[in-house]
């Protein structure tokens, strides 16, 4: 990671992350052993997906960060990756850090493999005391899917720009969860599509109600009961 994080510009993909309001997108980042890990990690994950449907807005499957710590380990590393972490602090221009050991979305795996999953427009909400930063890889497509966002919908003064890209396995998108508008289109009939979020913090702190609140959007909308409550209590090493 840190031999491919010095071929990059990193100034110059900071400027671009603050023109675009907080958004940033690489169509290569991971290197093709890295990716084959993933996939890998994919594959011991299947019998694991949680399948969610919330009518009008969400379709698909997720695996939480506590199986994930039990079943694909190396996925933890990758997150932990103290370069990874800096570089994104440098990108971002804030000091970054992991997600608490009980969040069940601090990295996650999402998998449509049914027609019609999908999720609708959308911010990741931060109910921490400070910003959440989403960062997307993609790991598998064989889809038509698309995420497509909106740029600037939050800022006074600023027109809303839109756009639209297929994430290829290695590419990323980093952003902040709480200013972007976005969604991922329909997953078409005989089509697959696997993504790894992972999410990183500027303020851990979080009043107990809202994790109440968090955690309960996570099972109900994201990995079931099981997931984030059984496992998470146990969080992760």
């Amino acid at each position: 990671m840190t031999e491919r994080l010095r071929g990059l510009d990193t100034r110059a993909l900071r400027r671009d992350f603050a023109r675009q309001g907080a958004f940033l997108y690489l169509p290569q980042f991971l290197g093709r052993e890295t990716v084959a890990q993933l996939a890998c990690a994919v594959e011991a994950l299947r019998d694991s997906v949680n399948r969610n449907y919330l009518p009008g807005h969400k379709q698909g499957g997720s695996v939480s960060r506590h199986t994930i710590d039990e079943l694909a380990p190396f996925v933890a590393d990758l997150y932990r990756s103290s370069a990874l972490i800096e570089w994104l602090g440098q990108v971002s221009g804030e000091r970054l850090e992991p997600s608490p050991p009980e969040d069940p979305h601090a990295y996650a795996f999402y998998f449509y493999t049914r027609p019609g999953d999908h999720i609708g427009w959308h911010y990741d909400t931060s109910y921490y005391a400070g910003r959440r930063y989403t960062l997307l890889f993609g790991i598998l497509d064989e889809s038509s899917c698309r995420l497509d966002y909106e740029l600037h919908t939050r800022e006074r003064g600023v027109a809303p720009v839109a756009g639209s890209l297929q994430i290829p396995p290695g590419g990323l998108v980093f952003f902040d969860g709480d200013a972007l508008r976005h969604r991922i289109t329909p997953l078409g009939r005989g089509e697959s599509r696997v993504s790894l979020t992972f999410e990183y913090l500027t303020d851990p702190r979080m009043p107990l109600g809202w994790r109440v609140i968090s955690n309960l959007k996570d099972a109900l909308g994201y990995f079931g009961f099981r997931q984030v409550f059984r496992r998470g209590r146990r969080g992760a090493p």
